[in-house]
C-alpha cells in the first residue's frame, strides 16, 4: 500500500531537502556558508511552498512578488529553492557553487541567475533593496490601479540575519519603511544569534522587536523558525497587516544556525566553512537523510515545483490585464512601456530640442539649478521619473512644480529620504530593479562617502539611477573641509559602469541628464556647482558633442593649436579666460571640456585622438585630486595638471580660489612652461 506522508512529515523531508543540496554544494566547492541555509529551511518551506507568488518559466513577470536575500551569505539556500521551484537553474549548476562562469556564484548576483532580484551580500542593502521594491509596487499600483482592475498587486518578502541589523542600513531602510506605511513588505529576522565572531551576545543586544516597533512596524515575535506550521500562521498573520494596511511586518523568527549537525549546530564554526565529510555522515544520520550527495527524491521536487501554478497565476493575472487594457488601454500601455524600461517614442528628438532650447536662454546659472530645471523639463516628458533628497531638498533642488510629496496616505513623485544618503542609495536600486520607475537621489557631493556602497552595487548591477551630487567643489566656501569633496570625483570615477558627470554650464547640465535617463546600462552621478556658471556657446556640432563625454570646446585661432587645457565644471570658465590671456600672446589655444571621462573612453581611439591630439603640450584643471587626469594627458610631449591635493578650508570660495591656485593666472604661468 503507498501510505502518504503527514504534511508534517513532508515539510521535514523539504526543509532537509534545501539542507542538503547547500551541504553538498559547500562541500564540492570547499568554500561557503552553509550555517545559514542549514537554518532556515522550514521559513523557506512555508513562504515557497505556500504563499509566494511567482512564476518559475516568466521570472520577470510583472505581478510576481519580489524575494531578497539580505543574507546573501546563504545563497545556496536561494539557488536551492530557485532549482526546486523550476527555474531554469540546473542541478550541474548548484554542483558548481562558486566556480568560474557558473550561475551560483558565492553571492546571489542580478541578472546572471534567473530568478535572483537583486545582488546581495553587503549585509543590510538587501533590505533597503526591498524597502525600494516595496515603495515602488505602493506607487504603481496608486498610479494604475482602477476600480475592479486591481493589475499591481504584489508582496516583497525579504529574509535577513543578525548582521543585516547591525549594518547601519537597516535603521535607515526600516525607519523609512515605517513613516512610508509601506505594507506589503514583510521580513524575516534569522534570530540564531550567531555571527562569524560567535555568539552575539557580547557586542549585539538590541531589543531588535522594540525597535522595529518605534520605526512604524508590524512585529511577530516568538516565532519557531524551525515549525513550518509557525511560521505559515506568522505569514498569515503578516498579510492580513498588509491588507489592512497598518505597516510593514518583522517575523522574529528563533533558529539554530547549522541545524542539524550533531557537533557544530548553534556555533561559529558552521557559518562559513564546508562540514566536511565525517560532519556531513554525521548530520546525514542525525536527520535521517539516506540520499546520496545532490540526490532529491522525486515527490520533494514536486512538492516545490511552482510551475504548474506560477503559469496558472501568470494567466489569470493576464487575463485581468487583458480586460483592464480594454477599458483602459491609454493606462495599459503606459504601464507596459514603464515595467518594460523602454522611454517614450520619439524621447530623443525631445531631449535634443530641449538641449538646443537650454543653449538658446543662455543662461548663466549654478548646475544645481540648471539641473533643477533639468528635471523638470524631463519630468514633463518622463511620468516614470522619481525623486528627491536625502534632507537637502533646497540645497539640491530636486522638487519641480508640480511634482508632489510622497507620504504615506498620498503618492507623489518627489521624495524626502531624510538624513539617509545609504539607505536613499540602496532604495534606489531597489526601485530601478522593481521597474515602472526611473529612479533619483541627491545629496552635496562629499556625502557621497556616505552612499558610495549602494552606488557601487548600482554600477555593479548596472541599474539606471541617477545621483545628484551637488557642492561639487571648494566653491562651496565657507563650510570648510568637512564639506569640500577635495577626493570624490576621482574616487568615483574608479568605479566601473559609473558615469560620472560634472557640468560646465547650464547645457552641460541638461546634456548630462539627457544622457543620464537614456543610458540603459548603469547609473550615472550629476556633480554639479552651488555657484554660478557662465554660459558657454557652442555651434550645432559642438551641442552634439557634449554626450561624448570630452569634445572641442573652443577651438585655437587657425585650428591648430599649440596648447591644450582640458576642464570640467567651474573650472571651464578659468580654462576660456586662460585661453584668451595665451592667445593674446601668441600660444593659439584649444579648450576641451570633459564632463564624463567615463563617455569619453566610451568613444572610437579616432575621436579621442582628434580631442586630444598626442603633439601638443596639456593642461588638466580641476579643483579635486590631481591624480586621475595623467591618464588624459599620456602621450602629449608635455603636461601638467592643476588640481587640490590636500584638504581644503573655510573661507568665502573667491578667496579659496587664489588660496588653491585655481585662477587664469596659474593656468597660463603653467602653460608658458611646458612651451
Amino acid at each position: 500500500m503507498n501510505m502518504r506522508l503527514s504534511q508534517s512529515a513532508q515539510d521535514t523531508l523539504c526543509a532537509n531537502a534545501l539542507r542538503f543540496l547547500a551541504i553538498d554544494a559547500v562541500e564540492a566547492a570547499q568554500s561557503g556558508h552553509p550555517g545559514m541555509p542549514m537554518g532556515m529551511p522550514e521559513i523557506a518551506v512555508a513562504l515557497w511552498t505556500r504563499h509566494l507568488k511567482h512564476n518559475p518559466a516568466d521570472p520577470t513577470w510583472p505581478d510576481r512578488d519580489r524575494f531578497i536575500l539580505s543574507n546573501g551569505h546563504g545563497s545556496m539556500l536561494h539557488y536551492a529553492l530557485l532549482h526546486l521551484s523550476g527555474y531554469d537553474l540546473p542541478l550541474d549548476e548548484l554542483k558548481r557553487f562558486r566556480q568560474l562562469h557558473s550561475k551560483t556564484p558565492g553571492h546571489p548576483e542580478y541578472g546572471l541567475t534567473p530568478g535572483i532580484e537583486t545582488t546581495t551580500g553587503p549585509l543590510g542593502q538587501g533590505l533597503a533593496n526591498a524597502v525600494g521594491m516595496a515603495l515602488a509596487e505602493k506607487l504603481l499600483a496608486a498610479e494604475f490601479n482602477r476600480p475592479d482592475h486591481t493589475i499591481v498587486d504584489h508582496h516583497t518578502w525579504v529574509f535577513l540575519g543578525d548582521g543585516c541589523l547591525m549594518e547601519g542600513i537597516s535603521h535607515e531602510a526600516a525607519s523609512f519603511a515605517g513613516v512610508q506605511r509601506l505594507s506589503r513588505l514583510i521580513a524575516f529576522w534569522d534570530d540564531n544569534r550567531i555571527s562569524i565572531d560567535g555568539d552575539v551576545a557580547g557586542w549585539f543586544a538590541d531589543d531588535t522587536p522594540a525597535r522595529f516597533r518605534a520605526c512604524g512596524w508590524n512585529v511577530i515575535e516568538n516565532v519557531d523558525g524551525h515549525d513550518v506550521d509557525a511560521v505559515d500562521d506568522a505569514i498569515r498573520n503578516a498579510r492580513t497587516n498588509a491588507a489592512a494596511d497598518t505597516g510593514p511586518t518583522l517575523i522574529c523568527c528563533r533558529t539554530t544556525i547549522g541545524r542539524g549537525s550533531p557537533a557544530r549546530a548553534g556555533t561559529a564554526s558552521v557559518h562559513g566553512a564546508p562540514l566536511g565529510k565525517d560532519e556531513i555522515a554525521a548530520t546525514r544520520a542525525a536527520l535521517g537523510w539516506d540520499h546520496a550527495p545532490f540526490d532529491i527524491p522525486e515527490e520533494i521536487r514536486n512538492s516545490f515545483d511552482a510551475r504548474t501554478t506560477g503559469t496558472a497565476r501568470q494567466s489569470a493575472w493576464q487575463a485581468q490585464f487583458d480586460a483592464y487594457a480594454q477599458e483602459w488601454p491609454e493606462l495599459a500601455a503606459e504601464f507596459t512601456r514603464r515595467i518594460t524600461k523602454r522611454l517614450p517614442v520619439g524621447f530623443r528628438v525631445l531631449a535634443d530640442a530641449i538641449l538646443r532650447g537650454v543653449h538658446n536662454e543662455a543662461a548663466t546659472l549654478a548646475s544645481r539649478k540648471a539641473s533643477q530645471h533639468a528635471i523638470g523639463r524631463l519630468a514633463r516628458a518622463l511620468p516614470e521619473l522619481l525623486g528627491g533628497s536625502a534632507d537637502l531638498t533646497h540645497s539640491n533642488l530636486t522638487d519641480w512644480p508640480g511634482c508632489g510629496a510622497v507620504r504615506a496616505d498620498q503618492a507623489g513623485r518627489h521624495i524626502n529620504w531624510g538624513v539617509r544618503e545609504f539607505g536613499m542609495a540602496a532604495a534606489l536600486n531597489g526601485i530601478a530593479l522593481h521597474g515602472g520607475h526611473l529612479p533619483f537621489g541627491a545629496t552635496f557631493l562629499v556625502f557621497s562617502d556616505y552612499a558610495r556602497n549602494a552606488m557601487r552595487m548600482s554600477a555593479l548591477m548596472r541599474q539606471r539611477v541617477v545621483y545628484v551630487m551637488t557642492h561639487d567643489s571648494i566653491g562651496l566656501g565657507e563650510d570648510g573641509p568637512t564639506h569640500q569633496p577635495v577626493e570624490h570625483l576621482p574616487s568615483l570615477r574608479q568605479i566601473p559602469n559609473l558615469d560620472v558627470w560634472r557640468p560646465c554650464d547650464a547645457v552641460e547640465t541638461q546634456a548630462a541628464w539627457n544622457a543620464a535617463v537614456m543610458r540603459a546600462d548603469g547609473p550615472s552621478v550629476i556633480a554639479c556647482s552651488r555657484q554660478n556658471l557662465q554660459h558657454q556657446a557652442r555651434d550645432a556640432e559642438r551641442l552634439g558633442d557634449i554626450a561624448r563625454g570630452g569634445y572641442v570646446l573652443a577651438e585655437a585661432d587657425g585650428g591648430q593649436p599649440a596648447m591644450v587645457l582640458i576642464a570640467t565644471g567651474s573650472e571651464i570658465s578659468l580654462a576660456m579666460e586662460a585661453r584668451s590671456l595665451l592667445q593674446a600672446e601668441g600660444i593659439a589655444t584649444r579648450v576641451v571640456s570633459m564632463p564624463c571621462t567615463a563617455a569619453f573612453d566610451r568613444q572610437h581611439e579616432a575621436w579621442r585622438d582628434a580631442v586630444l591630439p598626442t603633439d601638443v603640450p596639456r593642461v588638466a584643471i580641476e579643483a579635486a585630486q590631481p591624480d586621475g587626469w595623467w591618464k588624459y594627458l599620456a602621450g602629449a610631449p608635455r603636461a601638467a595638471v592643476i588640481g587640490i591635493d590636500r584638504f581644503g578650508e573655510s573661507a568665502p570660495a573667491g578667496e579659496l580660489a587664489t588660496l588653491f591656485g585655481m585662477t587664469p593666472e596659474r593656468i597660463v604661468d603653467t602653460a608658458r612652461r611646458l612651451r
